[in-house]
């Protein structure tokens, strides 16, 4: 059971993500984005708290643009949380260690 966060680009989303067994919380972010530092903990963490039942990947915005159009990801950080083709949530923007556990609590419970 992989309990770190998974790099993934374009060519991978479908097999990552779509195809996955378990929900996946997507984190969009670019290394230029100050913000997103912040957030990288807060991954790293649902990633090893949740590993049983969520995957974590995390996808870099600018080298990767079909993936940020299809998921109409205005701007970093940005998080979906994706089962099979069914989008559960969609956060923009930086939040809150409380925030994030109580959104992928909330998405989990019937998994």
């Amino acid at each position: 059971m992989n309990k770190g966060v998974i790099t993934i680009t374009d060519a991978e989303f479908e097999t990552e993500v779509l195809q996955a067994e378990q929900p996946v919380l997507v984190y969009f972010w670019a290394s230029w984005c100050g913000p997103c530092q912040l957030m990288s903990p807060l991954i790293n963490l649902a990633a090893t708290t949740y590993s049983d039942r969520l995957k974590v990947v995390k996808i870099e915005v600018d080298p990767n643009p079909k993936s940020v159009k299809q998921y109409q990801v205005e701007g970093v950080p940005a998080l979906r949380l994706i089962q099979g083709d069914k989008l559960l949530t969609s956060i923009e923007g930086v939040i809150g260690k409380e925030k994030l556990l109580q959104i992928l609590d909330e998405n989990l419970v019937s998994s």
